[in-house]
């Protein structure tokens, strides 16, 4: 790439960063600059509904990169600055500061946005959602005043901030209009044994019901109400009802969306001079016809990496395994490759004592595992997906078969 060329990257999350760093690792000599929104310094997320929550003095997200990373690798970071438009046939970004900014490769990494509740109370204080550095700082400040706390939505962000209330002391309770929790992202199995290891942890988890209503007084929330008409008491309540792709800049722009920026196997949009990555982009699943929009910190930074590599010249298609993970409390969650209902599962360890791992099958072909506390068959579970030498149901279902085993086996084959 010659020296002329500048890449501007919209969005100082996983994704943006790492773009900007796989740039200059890869030998980028033009112009980099990465805009955010946030006036922080790019910092990690996950541990905000974790350890940013848990009592005792606050553990401060790190950065992404120290403050001097991007003054050194000569990538102007501007923070606190949003961009507001593309413009596809001149090549430029205009951000809300005024300024203008020209690129030869735009990449955007514009993340998600929590979906809000239209409900009476729904602006109550004490009534939060999760997703910046300043949201968990003020969730955090009213847990350690609250006397009860309640989740609506039984999902990842949900049952991590369960978990972290219960270590304050409080109790909770969780509300999920679907019949199990974390129904879009996990197996039956593990669902049903999530539901109840946080029932038995002492949270109050109300299946098939619905927020009607957050009560209040004096402008603060007192509880919840539910579609069924129970009411909760909770003087802080979590909304974790999902996210929507923030994909407004390149429908603006023109740009094909559809549930997120439509992008092809390279990570490239309807404009082959614009890239998008992370939760914001839809791009080809590993199933013929299928398209995947990903919500997770690992995808982000692997696409950033892959599209930084195109820019600078590969022309290789992206096919990395997704994976996944959620602490909540004694409980580590970790997930590889993506499973479907109607897929065929195989359980492999101790479901009494909290120690197995679920593989799921299509078409006889192993597509994902969930592993609860079995942190060697997650890492064997993407070396197998990845090498693509899967075992059968039959395989799996046989007393001494493990993931480990399976892994060296075809390593060694191979």
């Amino acid at each position: 790439m010659a020296d002329q060329d500048r890449v501007v990257v919209v969005g100082a999350g996983h994704g943006g960063v790492q773009v900007a760093a796989s740039l200059r690792e890869g030998g980028f000599a033009g112009a980099v600059t990465v805009v955010g929104d946030e006036a922080a310094l790019p910092y990690q997320r996950p541990p905000l509904s974790k350890e940013h929550l848990s009592p005792g003095r606050p553990a401060q997200p790190l950065p992404l990169r120290g403050a001097g990373f991007y003054a050194d690798h000569r990538i102007d970071l501007r923070t606190g600055v949003r961009a507001t438009a593309v413009d596809l046939p001149r090549r430029t970004v205009v951000l809300d500061d005024g300024d203008e900014l020209s690129y030869t490769a735009l990449v955007l990494a514009t993340g998600a946005a929590n979906r809000t509740l239209a409900l009476p109370g729904s602006g109550l204080a004490g009534v939060h959602d999760l997703r910046t550095l300043a949201d968990a700082e003020a969730l955090r400040a009213d847990l350690g005043q609250a006397r009860s706390a309640a989740v609506v939505g039984a999902g990842f962000i949900g049952l991590e901030f369960a978990a972290a209330a219960r270590a304050h002391g409080i109790p909770v309770t969780v509300l999920e209009a679907a019949d199990r929790p974390m129904a879009r992202a996990l197996t039956p199995v593990m669902s049903d044994c999530l539901a109840a290891a946080h029932r038995e942890m002492g949270s109050d988890l109300r299946l098939g019901e619905g927020l009607a209503e957050l009560l209040g007084r004096d402008g603060r929330v007192t509880g919840v109400r539910t579609g069924a008409g129970a009411e909760h008491a909770a003087d802080v309540v979590l909304v974790g009802v999902g996210v929507r792709p923030r994909d407004d800049l390149a429908r603006a722009a023109g740009l094909l969306v559809h549930d997120g920026v439509v992008v092809d196997s390279r990570l490239r949009t309807s404009d082959p001079h614009v890239y998008a990555v992370g939760d914001c982009a839809s791009f080809p699943g590993r199933s013929p016809g299928t398209r995947v929009r990903l919500e997770s910190v690992q995808n982000a930074t692997d696409q950033a990496r892959h599209v930084a590599a195109g820019i600078l010249g590969s022309a290789g298609d992206y096919t990395e395994v997704p994976w996944f993970w959620s602490n909540q409390g004694p409980l580590r969650l970790q997930i590889a490759g993506l499973a479907r209902p109607g897929d065929t599962t195989v359980v492999c360890g101790d479901v009494p004592g909290r120690r197995f791992s679920v593989l799921a099958f299509r078409d006889g072909v192993l597509v994902a595992v969930e592993s609860l506390n079995r942190p060697a068959d997650h890492v064997a579970a993407r070396r197998v997906l990845a090498a693509e030498v899967t075992p059968t149901p039959q395989q799996a279902a046989d007393p001494a078969f493990t993931l480990k085993g399976f892994a060296g086996q075809t390593a060694s084959a191979a």
